[in-house]
């Protein structure tokens, strides 16, 4: 999961239940999630003060979705980063169960960009 153009690449830290992004080979950030069957929950997300500003967050959580619905898991935006990226890029919409999205304010009205 990585994006040689800007030097990051995301991982999957299973043993630590979160997908961490590193740029230039450090840690900048990572997307904590819970599993239970086929759901993920994520929960958090954080960058570190010294990488903000480069879009890294989005990056995160791009790949972590995508890997997320590779591995054919759905989703429960509990982090609000995580949320309001699926509301801004509704092609995720479909991760989070049908029957949740309201919940996460992912029924109606997103922004269709």
């Amino acid at each position: 999961m990585s994006d040689e153009s800007a030097g990051t690449e995301v991982r999957d830290n299973a043993a630590e239940s979160r997908f961490e992004i590193y740029a230039d080979g450090r840690r900048a950030g990572f997307a904590a999630y819970h599993l239970h069957g086929d759901v993920a929950d994520f929960t958090h997300t954080v960058i570190d003060d010294e990488f903000e500003g480069r879009g890294l967050g989005s990056r995160l959580i791009q790949a972590a979705l995508d890997e997320t619905r590779a591995r054919g898991r759905q989703v429960l935006p509990y982090c609000p980063f995580v949320k309001a990226f699926i509301q801004k890029h509704e092609e995720y919409v479909d991760l989070v169960p049908a029957d949740r999205r309201d919940r996460f304010g992912l029924g109606r009205g997103l922004r269709t960009e």
